[in-house]
């Protein structure tokens, strides 16, 4: 039977050391807070924005939503990130993805003040990551980090398969894994014979954004198989990988709901107090 690395005790052991931090921090009268700007109604933002501004009034930080219409043009967009960059309250900034069409992505990036930057998404703070030389990456990835610390999965000298290659999880977490000394493999839509990849996996990683499409006729028996991927599927959320199916071949497996999305979101208020050492 596969232990299911469920992402609950994990977020509990960096809530309980936030929560302490963020109370020092607010007995030595430091002000700090995370602002989230969420343009349009993409439903998994809001549901997102909705945990991330329950998790802020339980550690005692500061949430700041600034939720705009759909119509929003990039040059409002970057009026307010300005405002928040220069706002002494705010120390961390998330934009929630996707953003409307007439909006440039790469552009509400490169306005974010890097050191704000919680999910690592300037390119000052991706060059960092991908250089090893900063520990701040995504805060999908560094969920998926902490899952299989937390639960003592050995990475060194593994052979991990990435499905997915987005700047926000399966480049950054490449990036990391090889830090902890995996051998990586990165594949994408574009693979050929994807299953001959991950028939050679100690560790999978699903970051594909395709429901269930990783099927147990892909997991070698005994793999270590982490499920980033948020779906709706017939009313159900799943994730990436058929669960059902690949548990009982599985030597560990994360759930969705309640696998990496869990995490994902302690690693954000860990970022927005990144510059205050423990």
């Amino acid at each position: 039977m596969a232990l299911i690395m469920e992402g609950k005790p994990a977020a509990a052991a960096i809530r309980a050391r936030l929560t302490e931090k963020a109370g020092k921090l607010r007995d030595q009268g430091v002000v700090c807070g995370l602002a989230v700007v969420l343009v349009g109604d993409d439903h998994a933002s809001i549901i997102y924005a909705e945990w991330l501004g329950k998790l802020c009034s339980n550690l005692g930080i500061r949430y700041h939503l600034a939720a705009l219409s759909a119509e929003t043009t990039q040059n409002e967009l970057l009026a307010l990130i300005n405002q928040l960059n220069a706002n002494p309250e705010v120390s961390g900034i998330l934009p929630m993805m996707p953003l409307p069409a007439q909006i440039n992505p790469d552009v509400i990036a490169r306005s974010l003040d890097p050191e704000k930057d919680v999910d690592a998404m300037h390119p000052l703070n991706v060059g960092l990551v991908a250089a090893g030389k900063s520990p701040w990456a995504p805060c999908t990835p560094r969920a998926v980090m902490t899952v299989l610390e937390h639960y003592g999965i050995e990475l060194a000298g593994k052979h991990a398969v990435i499905v997915g290659r987005s700047n926000v999880v399966g480049k950054p977490l490449a990036q990391l894994l090889l830090g902890r000394d995996t051998t990586v493999t990165v594949c994408h839509s574009k693979t050929p014979d994807l299953a001959a990849f991950l028939r050679q996996a100690d560790l999978v990683v699903a970051a594909v954004g395709k429901p269930q499409m990783i099927q147990a006729s892909m997991i070698r028996p005994g793999a270590v198989v982490v499920d980033v991927g948020i779906n709706e599927l017939d009313g159900r959320i799943v994730g990436d990988v058929d669960y059902a199916a690949v548990e009982p071949l599985a030597a560990a497996i994360t759930p969705v709901p309640g696998g990496i999305g869990t995490v994902s979101t302690v690693m954000v208020l860990e970022a927005v107090l990144r510059k205050w050492p423990d």
